[in-house]
């Protein structure tokens, strides 16, 4: 097994034959009893309103050349900390950018982030660098699919799985700018898509898409810890002039798979949209635009018998 180590051994960038990663998954607050989390009661009340907003900071990443579609910290944050203790174990099957990590460090949570793409695996250990001081928990980066997670993990052990998937093969198309006021731009006739590799679900079709997931997260239900949570964030889009349930085909095949929908909570994204155009004006009302996205919360269920 090949270890590249830095910032003082505690986040490590792998790309490495599956092995099962050394990390700490035990809580290391002072929280007691059975708290879902280490937030206040002023805090926690904030998170009970079921529409989100969040902005952008300066460590976000914008530019869709590094990236094509990213999530602001601010969320990967509000997530991490509201499901799961200090010192525990978040997982990202698909961690893109690093978002996820860079959160994790933000609030002390030990990390494991996976991703096909040795270019997002680089740009995610460039934005750990900054270590934080006051961090004891690590940050792991690991070039591999998301199908071969179950190598890496202990039974058990997981006490957050939160991503921003591929969006099936919704990237995967030249850019048409038909709602934009400015067509002719730097994205017009483009393919963002993250890679055109075979095992990237970012290539599938919606069914073939949705099943794979399910496949995914079957495997990774026995290392969460029981009544632990796991938050998948998708839009539903259009394509061919049809509206296309994305987060209905996810809640059916993670329900299939063992997982229990808890909460639908819904990220208002309209104060982050910029240049909305005018969707089927002025002919066709229902091709609107989407200036939101889910985030589908389940939780791995207590074992029969047992209060929830």
């Amino acid at each position: 097994m090949v270890i590249f180590s830095f910032y003082l051994l505690r986040t490590w960038s792998l790309t490495i034959e599956a092995e099962i990663i050394d990390i700490c998954h035990t809580k290391t607050c002072d929280c007691t009893g059975s708290k879902i989390n280490c937030l206040e009661a002023k805090e926690w009340l904030k998170c009970q309103l079921g529409v989100w907003q969040f902005y952008y900071e300066k460590r976000d990443i914008r530019d869709k050349e590094l990236h094509p579609a990213t999530f602001p910290i601010s969320l990967a944050s509000k997530i991490i900390t509201l499901f799961s203790h200090e010192g525990e174990l978040v997982i990202d099957p698909f961690v893109g950018s690093g978002t996820t990590l860079l959160a994790a460090q933000d609030h002390n949570r030990n990390a494991i982030g996976f991703d096909l793409k040795e270019e997002y695996v680089n740009l995610s250990t460039s934005r750990l660098s900054n270590q934080n001081a006051f961090n004891k928990a690590k940050q792991i980066v690991i070039q591999d699919d998301a199908r071969n997670i179950k190598e890496y993990l202990q039974p058990n052990t997981v006490s957050l799985i939160w991503t921003s998937p591929p969006y099936g093969n919704l990237l995967n198309r030249k850019r048409k700018n038909k709602s934009r006021r400015d067509r002719d731009n730097e994205q017009l006739g483009k393919v963002e898509q993250y890679s055109q590799d075979e095992r990237d679900l970012g290539t599938y079709e919606i069914e073939e898409y949705a099943k794979a997931m399910g496949d995914i997260y079957e495997d990774l239900l026995p290392f969460l810890k029981e009544k632990a949570h796991c938050v998948i964030n998708v839009p539903d889009f259009w394509w061919e002039n049809e509206r296309i349930t994305l987060h209905v085909s996810l809640i059916q095949q993670l329900r299939k798979r063992g997982y229990e929908l808890r909460n639908t909570i819904i990220w208002d994204r309209t104060n982050i949209v910029n240049n909305i155009g005018i969707f089927g004006w002025p002919s066709n009302y229902i091709t609107m635009g989407t200036t939101f996205e889910y985030l589908l919360d389940f939780w791995k269920p207590p074992v029969v018998g047992k209060n929830k």
